[in-house]
């Protein structure tokens, strides 16, 4: 998990988002919904970190910390940025209104769709012009997939760097394995995401604290 000693100029993160689809999409959603944070919502709109967090679970939660704690942004870029299905790239403190929520809910998230791939193509391009030469930019997100592979390699090619260690791991494991880290104060290996192998047998749980049988 050990990096070398020698530090690059800047590290940024760019988070895959939370499915809007599932059954915690739907329920902050609800107009009814009694509880605090959906009320937050309809009145005052949510930081997306927080939204996401909610909807995702440990899996987001664990990717947001993680940033949050190795994020080393260089001047003029933003150190974490989450993709979204027709925002482009937000920062996790932009507030989402309901009707914002339910144009993301209503994208999906495609390659080939026009609503998705444009405004992030021209947000990570953005990034690509304005991080300096030798920065890292990190996916914490799946690359055994082109929904996020493609656009964002279209742009950055051998930039795109990802934790070695997410490979043959579900979102739980990854989840965990992130929030450790954060934890620990460990950081993972980084690799280029072009050419990486997408999927790999699984590795060992992840202890659980204060148990003898592993959770993750």
């Amino acid at each position: 998990m050990l990096k070398s000693q020698k530090q690059p100029p800047g590290r940024i993160f760019l988070l895959s988002p939370a499915d809007l689809s599932g059954v915690r999409g739907r329920l902050i959603l609800n107009e009814h919904a009694p509880f605090e944070l959906a009320a937050r919502l309809r009145k005052q709109g949510l930081p997306l970190g927080e939204l996401f967090s909610f909807v995702s679970g440990l899996y987001f939660r664990g990717k947001l910390a993680y940033a949050r704690a190795f994020a080393r942004a260089p001047v003029g870029v933003p150190g974490i940025s989450v993709i979204t299905t027709c925002r482009g790239l937000l920062p996790p403190e932009r507030p989402i209104t309901p009707i914002e929520l339910r144009e993301m809910t209503a994208v999906p998230i495609e390659p080939l769709d026009l609503r998705y791939r444009a405004p992030l193509r021209h947000d990570v391009r953005m990034i690509s012009e304005l991080a300096p030469e030798g920065c890292e930019i990190v996916l914490l997100g799946s690359i055994a997939t082109a929904k996020y592979v493609e656009p964002l390699l279209e742009i950055l090619g051998e930039r795109l760097l990802f934790p070695a260690e997410f490979v043959g791991r579900g979102d739980l494991s990854r989840g965990g394995l992130l929030l450790r880290c954060v934890s620990a104060g460990t950081e993972l290996s980084y690799t280029p995401v072009a050419g990486a192998l997408c999927r790999g047998p699984r590795p060992p749980a992840l202890p659980c604290p204060g148990a003898s049988t592993p959770r993750y």
